[in-house]
């Protein structure tokens, strides 16, 4: 059955922050935490002659970069494995073709020696270009390997010099590859062409960007990015949605991630059980330059073609995340024998989009999409989760309305007992 709200104009902010928790999946299964694995971080750290520039706290870029390295090292965690890579720091001529190939690990990833890493960052010296693109795709394959968190935290202070290899198409082929790999970029001048491409490269991951202009700054936001990466954090599953129902890969309780091309639909199965429920919600990243005007929706439908229930979000003008969610309890039928297993149902979820391209943007790969799945042990009645479509703000709207009811009695009483006064006296 396909539920819609009508709501009036006053009541609608109230009813969606009553329903808004209640779409969403709260806390679903997401598979086992990485976190008993080592986590990885790579630093890659941008040597180009530009690093020479005076202009943080007094002395040169390179300058601040090594110190804030220095305390950064001292600061690591002992479970994290740390490597170094430069980009621009050998290579100091003239020709493109050798300054695009200029980047080295300076100290590989693994168990942090912090007196020779300290003593490989003391030889750099500003030297040469700035190949962005060819430094990540190196620095993902320094992190190849293991379960745990994996991490690049690029800090830079000019833009790409090795076009037409775009970092930004970079990052987001690393993305593609569903290794759960995040790359967080520091920029050293706030520069906004320079702030445009590190964003972009930061959006396709799913990291941040941070501008710096102090020597402070920059330790304390690299020692913060080491320590998330120390966290336990979950792994997506990547997973490739069909284009119709019947082809759909069948989904447990997870957390999976995907491509979806601008307008295109993606079908994903799950089984729910009678007396479990279904919680699942989608989030969309436009991690490129899209129109205004954008929608994501996220359907539950039967095997039969009969929508569920659906949850969808629109929005307008500049967004990084569209995200929806739904809610679906199979309730149990009187006929189901309590000794025997609950018969399941096959729930097909679709995903859609209504992103469209600006003109000249690539529209390949797909946009990336993070799919919830949670099938929990439903509530004893279906009234819990949806009396009147409401879900479980009906009680609190209830309340609202009888206040409501009694404050206009009262009042008219009272002012019906003022008129009377008045006209005795």
């Amino acid at each position: 059955m396909i539920t819609r709200q009508r709501l009036a104009v006053g009541a609608c902010a109230l009813l969606a922050a009553l329903t808004a928790g209640i779409a969403l999946p709260a806390g679903a299964v997401a598979g086992e935490p990485t976190g008993d694995a080592a986590p990885k971080v790579d630093l890659v750290l941008d040597v180009s002659g530009s690093m020479r520039a005076r202009d943080i706290d007094g002395q040169t870029r390179m300058a601040a970069a090594k110190q804030a390295f220095n305390e950064v090292l001292d600061a690591t965690p002992e479970e994290v494995q740390l490597g170094i890579r430069t980009l621009g720091a050998n290579y100091p001529g003239d020709d493109r073709k050798t300054g695009c190939k200029d980047t080295e690990q300076l100290y590989p990833v693994g168990p942090l020696d912090r007196t020779e890493a300290k003593t490989a960052v003391a030889t750099l010296a500003p030297t040469g270009w700035t190949p962005i693109g060819p430094a990540l795709l190196k620095a993902a394959d320094d992190l190849e390997g293991g379960e745990g968190s994996r991490r690049i935290v690029l800090i830079s202070d000019g833009e790409d010099t090795c076009a037409p290899l775009d970092p930004c198409e970079v990052a987001r082929e690393i993305a593609a590859k569903g290794i759960g790999l995040t790359i967080d970029t520091l920029g050293l001048v706030p520069n906004t062409k320079l702030r445009q491409q590190l964003s972009c490269i930061a959006e396709a991951t799913g990291g941040t960007y941070t501008s710096i202009e102090h020597t402070d700054e920059l330790t304390d936001k690299v020692n913060q990015l080491v320590d998330r990466a120390a966290d336990p954090v979950v792994t997506p599953v990547a997973v490739d949605g069909a284009d119709a129902c019947a082809q759909a890969p069948t989904l447990k309780s997870g957390l999976y991630t995907d491509r979806e091309e601008f307008g295109q639909h993606r079908w994903y199965r799950v089984d729910v059980p009678a007396g479990f429920e279904l919680r699942a919600s989608v989030s969309v990243a436009a991690d490129r330059q899209v129109d205004r005007d954008y929608g994501v929706s996220l359907r539950a439908v039967t095997a039969s073609g009969r929508e569920i229930v659906r949850g969808e979000s629109t929005g307008s003008g500049r967004t990084d995340v569209m995200s929806a969610g739904l809610r679906y309890p199979k309730a149990e039928s009187e006929d189901d024998d309590a000794d025997s297993k609950p018969a399941a149902e096959a729930v097909c979820l679709q995903v859609a989009n209504s992103f469209s391209a600006a003109s000249g943007v690539k529209t390949t790969p797909g946009l990336p999409l993070e799919l919830t799945v949670d099938v929990v042990d439903g509530p004893d009645t279906s009234s819990d989760v949806a009396s009147f479509g409401l879900g479980r703000g009906w009680w609190l709207l209830g309340a609202l309305v009888l206040t409501g009811f009694l404050a206009g009695v009262l009042w008219g009483w009272v002012s019906r007992w003022r008129v009377a006064v008045w006209r005795t006296n």
